[in-house]
């Protein structure tokens, strides 16, 4: 918002146009269309968009570079926060960037890790996004 409401506004729009692209390309297509999921999303796709083929869903294919945009939901708030410290430092601001930092990195991780996909029936079912972070993934080399 300091670096002005247009650029609020843009950045707005990009995460709806995130969660309108998770919605209806993967939560349309997921075991969960319908019911709740960690994330509630299961039951916000159904609002707006039709059930999907839930065997598109296991053939997905998620690569790190089409990932990209949903970090970025993180990494320019953080741009962003280090352009106004620049301008006029703040310790309030340089905390609140630290808080998010941690929530981006540590928070999501255990949410993921211990909480919503651990528990998650679609990953047990086949998931492309842990197949994506999944430790245990064999090299392509062997």
């Amino acid at each position: 918002y300091q670096l002005g409401l247009i650029w609020l506004l843009i950045y707005a729009i990009y995460i709806v146009w995130l969660e309108i692209r998770l919605l209806k390309g993967s939560c349309a297509n997921c075991y969960y269309y319908g019911k709740y999921c960690a994330f509630g999303k299961g039951k916000l796709s159904c609002l707006f968009f039709k059930k999907g083929d839930p065997k598109k869903f296991l053939h997905m294919q998620i690569t790190w570079k089409e990932i990209i945009p949903d970090f970025l939901v993180s990494i320019i708030p953080l741009l962003a926060g280090i352009v106004l410290l620049i301008r006029n430092f703040s310790w309030i601001l340089l905390g609140v960037m630290v808080l998010l930092f941690v929530f981006m990195a540590v928070g999501n991780a255990f949410v993921r890790g211990s909480l919503a996909c651990k528990y998650c029936r679609q990953r047990e079912i086949g998931c492309p996004a842990e197949k994506l972070f999944s430790k245990n993934k064999k090299s392509k080399t062997n």
